[in-house]
């Protein structure tokens, strides 16, 4: 496949080498020809030369309708964005000391999230002097992707960030 970048081609008279490798419309290689040589073979067939390797030891230029390869290469780049997939990390904030209730609220939540195909970025805020006992908040971390193991699958482990602590939760791949 050829790629070009945009804002670097260089097209007929815009080419700033003298001579280069010209390749013909059809994939046939003319030789080395100067820039004057290709421009004349090009107007020939009603196109453009387009320089497509400038830092090739022989510069390479083909001779080509720009416009249409141009549209051709923004529309398979619109394609591509079309096929990608856009993750989005959604957070869900806990206490060490959480009810039951709550709990199982926040895992609802968590479990809507996942199901959409959004990552869950679990947290736990440490207040005060509850920074002293990080085991709780480690069990309540290590209870909620036990409860969410059947459609998640950890994707970071527990870990300290300042007086956070948090763990990372992925929709499970079923492929």
């Amino acid at each position: 496949m050829l790629v070009i970048s945009k804002d670097t081609a260089q097209i007929n008279e815009g080419i700033k080498v003298k001579e280069f490798l010209l390749i013909s419309h059809d994939g046939e290689q003319l030789g080395v020809k100067t820039k004057s040589q290709a421009l004349e073979i090009a107007s020939r067939v009603n196109l453009d030369v387009v320089l497509v390797a400038p830092n090739a030891k022989t510069p390479v230029a083909k001779i080509m309708n720009y416009g249409k390869f141009k549209f051709e290469q923004q529309k398979k780049e619109k394609e591509a964005r079309k096929k990608q997939k856009i993750v989005t990390i959604k957070e869900v904030r806990l206490s060490p000391t959480i009810d039951k209730h709550d709990f199982e609220t926040k895992l609802k939540n968590a479990k809507k999230f996942i199901a959409k195909g959004d990552k869950v970025k679990v947290a736990i805020r440490f207040k005060g002097r509850a920074i002293t006992h990080k085991e709780i908040g480690q069990k309540v971390l290590e209870q909620f992707s036990n409860e969410a193991s059947e459609i998640a699958t950890v994707e970071q482990v527990p870990k300290m960030e300042g007086r956070s602590m948090f763990l990372v939760l992925a929709p499970k791949k079923d492929k």
